[in-house]
């Protein structure tokens, strides 16, 4: 029996989790991006006043959730349970890049008439947390060396030593356009990969 889930929206949603958890369908996942990849850039943006960084995180965020979607259950909408990951995704970010943590406690996003407020967890990590993030990275890396030298060395740059799109520029003696294209490649590459790894779990 299917769950009862509150409005037309959440349906759908629960109906495209189900095509792309259960049987890999790829229109079902880029469905999911569609209708939520503009809201989430513009929470991130909100967060990191970064146009470049909020691109880079609305993927990475997206990537992580599609990794998740078997731990999903619909208690709560979909809409609700990716914006978490999203912004728990954006306060990790905030925190490596030593920023301030300004009025966050208060921020909610308003998308189609739903709030979502966000809980900012502590600064400090327990032993379990950094356990499961040096896991985490472990897995990160392992699929990352997956890519092709060109794609692999460019995402090191990127998300490893956490190099600016300019700075990758230079080290690699590339056109700046060149670089940007390759990283948005080397991400669809490696949510491929990704998909591949959790179908095989």
């Amino acid at each position: 029996m299917e769950p009862f889930l509150s409005n037309e929206k959440a349906q759908r949603d629960y109906q495209l989790v189900i095509a792309a958890r259960d049987k890999g369908d790829q229109r079902a996942y880029a469905d999911l991006m569609r209708f939520y990849r503009e809201p989430i850039y513009l929470m991130l943006l909100r967060m990191t006043h970064s146009p470049v960084d909020a691109d880079d995180l609305t993927m990475e965020a997206f990537s992580k959730a599609f990794c998740q979607l078997s731990t999903y259950t619909p208690q709560n909408t979909f809409a609700t349970w990716l914006f978490a990951i999203a912004s728990n995704h954006g306060i990790d970010f905030i925190r490596r890049q030593h920023m301030r943590l300004v009025s966050l406690n208060s921020m909610s996003v308003t998308e189609e008439n739903e709030a979502y407020e966000f809980p900012i967890p502590s600064d400090d990590p327990n032993p379990e947390e950094e356990l499961i993030t040096r896991q985490r990275d472990q897995l990160v890396r392992s699929l990352v060396d997956r890519l092709a030298p060109r794609y692999r060395r460019i995402v090191s740059l990127r998300y490893f030593d956490e190099l600016s799109y300019e700075e990758i520029a230079r080290q690699l003696n590339l056109p700046l356009g060149t670089v940007k294209i390759q990283l948005r490649r080397a991400r669809i590459l490696l949510g491929e990969i990704i998909h591949s790894h959790k179908q095989n779990l």
